[in-house]
């Protein structure tokens, strides 16, 4: 009968105690920088504000570009640009709905209160007996 291969009846095994492995820490190195390729997408899709959502999307590929070609100060530069743009985008295509809504419902407000003191203007009747005539 083979006996190299391991067999059912396992010794119990001392408990093993961890050895530390040492922590390195690179300093100096910082993680690449994002390209935000994906918002700008999202913003040159569906919120083109301005074509500002294009113009985000042409810094977001430069920035990819740049730091596949390895120059990560310039894809830092186009980076920040495309973020910039695409906060720029973002808060207009959501600003702006909001004030036309704003502004919408105010006059809307307003155009009400009008209409109802015009109706008591043109519903005022005048009386039979008149104080002066006399």
């Amino acid at each position: 009968m083979d006996t190299s291969y391991p067999r059912e009846d396992y010794l119990p095994m001392p408990p093993h105690k961890r050895e530390l492995s040492p922590t390195v820490l690179t300093v100096g190195a910082s993680p690449p920088p994002r390209d935000h390729l994906i918002w700008s997408i999202f913003n040159t899709i569906y919120m083109n504000f301005c074509c500002l959502g294009f113009v985000a999307l042409a810094f977001s590929v430069k920035a990819r570009d740049r730091k596949v070609a390895g120059d990560v100060e310039a894809a830092r530069r186009f980076s920040s640009k495309a973020r910039c743009y695409n906060t720029l985008a973002t808060a207009g295509s959501v600003v702006l709905p909001l004030l036309v809504a704003a502004l919408l419902i105010t006059g809307v407000i307003h155009l009400s209160k009008l209409a109802q003191e015009s109706v008591g203007f043109f519903t005022y009747q005048f009386s039979g007996s008149d104080d002066e005539d006399k």
